[in-house]
């Protein structure tokens, strides 16, 4: 389904990016989403939101749990 009229953006686009870690911004620039009009932002945002990872790219461990015969990590 097209979301940005303007860019000829797609959900599948907007989707596949938010799961590789984008941000909306980032999503902005690289696409042009909701740069135009406008009328798009909603439903572009809804699908970033519903697609982007719960969790950060890199997990860092909680102190405590390193492997043996590594330093903790400092906070």
């Amino acid at each position: 389904m097209i979301v940005c009229v303007c860019r000829r953006v797609n959900d599948k686009a907007i989707a596949q990016a938010a799961r590789c870690g984008a941000s909306f911004d980032d999503i902005q620039i690289d696409m042009g989403v909701a740069t135009q009009c406008g009328q798009c932002e909603s439903s572009a945002r809804a699908v970033w939101a519903q697609c982007r990872p719960l969790q950060p790219l890199a997990l860092l461990q909680k102190q405590g749990t390193e492997p043996a015969g590594r330093a903790p990590a400092l906070v």
